[in-house]
């Protein structure tokens, strides 16, 4: 699955990777350390034939729901379920985006404690999780823009720590996921596990089980020791990845 993750650069060097000329949605602010469900993220779709991105909220909230609570259910969705789920299988035929990422994170359990990692990739410093997105009306006429992340099997580095790990999708494919044009059985084709190779991971602070810290150094790498036993508890588990 995939909990949390950060995407610590600029706002403008993100448009230049992504090459989009704008941005849109209230207060997009970037470097962010710690992102976590029910917060707004930066994503980026194609609209007229242009790259856009855009602040959604985490947690994909269908257009036909009756409530938002479902979006702390919809986080995550299973690639091999996609193409069914009723959350997601019309998004998944209209409005795919990519969710730009510099790492992520993933727990371990030891002993009688979790130990949180940071996950990255040696070749690219940013990357992009395949995501989708919906906007939903609110009684009141409010619209909410959001977002979930797919999953896939975990590879050979990151099945230590969990089964599943996020689709992350090389930078070849970023124009192949966004076309509208794109079969179900290329963009199937995507959703594999990243190559374990060109993938690392470390401790970091058990500080990042807290959604409320924020900060560079919560990607430092950490040594654990018997403090942290009494540091933050792992974060509570949002979704079912469905």
């Amino acid at each position: 699955m995939c909990g949390r993750y950060t995407i610590t650069v600029t706002l403008e060097e993100l448009m230049e990777m992504f090459g989009t000329d704008d941005a849109t949605g209230d207060s997009l602010l970037l470097p962010r350390f710690n992102i976590a469900p029910t917060q707004a993220g930066p994503a980026i779709i194609s609209h007229g034939g242009r790259n856009r991105m855009g602040q959604l909220r985490w947690g994909l909230i269908p257009s036909w729901a009756k409530d938002e609570k479902i979006g702390f259910q919809t986080i995550n969705a299973k690639a091999e379920t996609v193409q069914d789920k009723p959350a997601f299988r019309t998004s998944f035929q209209k409005k795919r985006c990519l969710i730009p990422a510099d790492g992520y994170y993933e727990w371990q359990q030891q002993g009688s404690t979790k130990q949180p990692y940071r996950i990255v990739l040696k070749d690219h410093p940013v990357f992009a999780f395949a995501g989708l997105y919906d906007t939903w009306t609110s009684p009141d006429g409010k619209k909410i823009s959001t977002y979930t992340i797919i999953t896939t099997t975990a590879n050979t580095l990151t099945e230590k720590l969990h089964p599943r790990m996020p689709a992350i999708l090389p930078r070849e494919h970023h124009q192949n996921w966004l076309d509208s044009t794109a079969s179900p059985t290329a963009l199937m084709s995507l959703l594999v596990p990243y190559e374990s190779s060109r993938m690392d991971l470390y401790p970091v602070s058990p500080a990042v089980g807290n959604v409320r810290n924020e900060g560079p150094e919560l990607i430092l790498p950490h040594q654990p020791d018997e403090s942290d036993k009494k540091n933050d508890p792992p974060p509570v588990q949002l979704t079912l990845d469905l």
